[in-house]
């Protein structure tokens, strides 16, 4: 459930308009540590590769984070030589830092990065984007580890990937198969409000991202991708995959607590069509029920396993009321998070005050239930207690689920009313780069929320969407065409 409107909610999607107006679309940024003899090579071929295939302006930043060689140097030529490259110097190290503080800084709509090894067959990197320029999804990340990728590696890095992200569907129940591949893009709007979250700064920042984002509700494409090991990477396995465990147990732990803001994260509506007036068909009905089922089965199992130790040293009305407690009190927290999707702490204890009334109701259901069983027969079987308590708390259940949401849990939305802000602009973190195509005094706005030509565009202004309006297709879409790319557009300078 949506429990947040504020102006930090991203704004539904929309197809990014192709136009020139300086601009670039998209930024794709190289980080870079000591790579003096790999950065040249690595930025030729990937200028040459989007000067024939894509078809928008585009932009090449290398971010270099404390290198200790000719590595400045030989970007500031590059810089000085090719008018798409820029180039930006950090004086700490770590993958996340540069990727965070560049893409904070970036006015392009769509933002990627990958490694200088150029591992990844750069084929891939319109299929990459172009999900994020039609507003289809969130993020996109190559994946290694699909069933049509074609990887060529030694066992032990294979090994090891594999493991770590069993490790991550294992602890973290993430759905996307391939975190630490150098190959990654994102939406401007989407990164602006996500990045703040994201802690890390070294190797683990890819994986935290797609984490919180995955959590959060948003999409994210996976592209099947040709890699090829670079068999002279500077990567340390060991250190890696030692900080790798220490990101996962701090990101597990922040999900458990609820302490993470995901909730500002989530999409207004417009672009959900489960958030369309649809009649005869009640919002998050089955999702609803279906975890409300799984919840109360559970909490069935144990209040009879409560009931059964209770009952060993007291009657029957107190076992049953000491049960029906304790399990009250694990239900309503259970419902609350994994049923109608409230996190964090902020109301817990009404909720709580709330299922406790509930929580009354079912005591006097099932507590009539076993007066009524005690009347009429003077000394009942323990079995026919609990057949007798079973059906009681069916009856129960029910009545708990539509108390849950109608008066405990109820859906925020319906009572809002139906047009939503689908802007903001937070702020930006203030340093000084080296290109002057980076602004440092104004916030950076969201995409146009209606497709209009870039010549006519203020990127600073606010525009309101109804409620299904992006998805009725009530506004006309000026988005213009790509432009075929042929089929004999290859690189190069790739091997294979």
């Amino acid at each position: 459930m949506r429990t947040d409107s504020s102006p930090g909610t991203l704004p539904a999607r929309e197809h990014l308009p192709a136009g020139n107006a300086g601009t670039p679309v998209l930024d794709v940024v190289i980080p870079v540590y000591n790579e003096e003899k790999d950065l040249q090579p690595c930025v030729l071929r990937l200028h040459d590769h989007l000067t024939r295939t894509f078809p928008y302006a585009f932009r090449i930043t290398i971010a270099d984070n404390a290198s200790t060689d000719s590595t400045p140097l030989v970007a500031a030529r590059l810089e000085a030589e090719i008018p798409e490259v820029a180039n930006f110097r950090l004086e700490q190290k770590g993958r996340g830092r540069a990727l965070r503080t560049v893409w904070s800084a970036s006015e392009a709509p769509i933002l990627a990065y990958m490694d200088v090894d150029l591992s990844t067959d750069l084929n891939a990197l319109l299929p990459l984007v172009a999900p994020l320029i039609s507003g289809h999804s969130d993020l996109a990340i190559g994946s290694r580890l699909a069933r049509s990728s074609r990887v060529v590696r030694g066992p032990k890095r294979e090994f090891i990937s594999r493991a770590y992200n069993m490790i991550l569907r294992g602890s973290l129940q993430a759905r996307f198969s391939d975190a630490q591949c150098g190959f990654k893009a994102i939406r401007r709007d989407v990164a602006q409000v996500l990045l703040p979250l994201v802690e890390d700064t070294g190797w683990f920042f890819d994986t935290e991202m797609l984490v919180l984002a995955e959590r959060a509700g948003l999409r994210i494409h996976e592209v099947p991708v040709d890699w090829v090991d670079d068999p002279d990477s500077t990567v340390h396995i060991v250190k890696t995959a030692t900080d790798d465990l220490k990101g996962v147990w701090r990101i597990g732990r922040a999900l458990a607590t609820g302490s993470l803001a995901l909730d500002r994260l989530t999409r207004p509506f417009g672009d959900d069509p489960r958030d369309r007036e649809i009649q005869d068909v009640p919002k998050g009905l089955a999702r609803q029920l279906v975890g409300f089922c799984a919840v109360g089965a559970l909490s069935t199992l144990f209040y009879l396993l409560l009931y059964t130790v209770f009952r060993q040293f007291s009657g029957s009305q107190v076992a049953n009321a000491l049960a029906l407690l304790v399990s009250a009190v694990a239900n309503t927290a259970a419902n609350r998070r994994l049923t109608f999707g409230v996190r964090g702490r902020g109301g817990a204890v009404r909720h709580q005050a709330q299922g406790l009334v509930v929580f009354g109701i079912g005591l006097a259901l099932t507590s009539g239930s076993l007066a009524a069983l005690n009347a009429a027969t003077g000394n009942p079987a323990h079995s026919t207690e609990l057949a007798v308590l079973i059906a009681a708390n069916l009856a129960a259940t029910v009545l708990r689920f539509l108390l849950f949401r109608a008066w405990v849990f109820p859906d925020r939305r319906e009572s809002g009313g139906s047009t939503v802000v689908a802007a903001h602009t937070p702020s930006s973190p203030t340093y000084t780069p080296s290109s002057p195509t980076y602004s440092t005094t104004a916030p950076y706005a969201p995409l146009p929320q209606r497709p209009v030509p870039y010549s006519s565009y203020d990127p600073y202004q606010t525009t309101q969407v109804r409620a299904g309006e992006a998805a009725d297709g009530s506004w006309r879409d000026a988005t213009m065409r790509l432009q075929p790319v042929r089929p004999h557009d290859t690189d190069p300078g790739d091997p294979r």
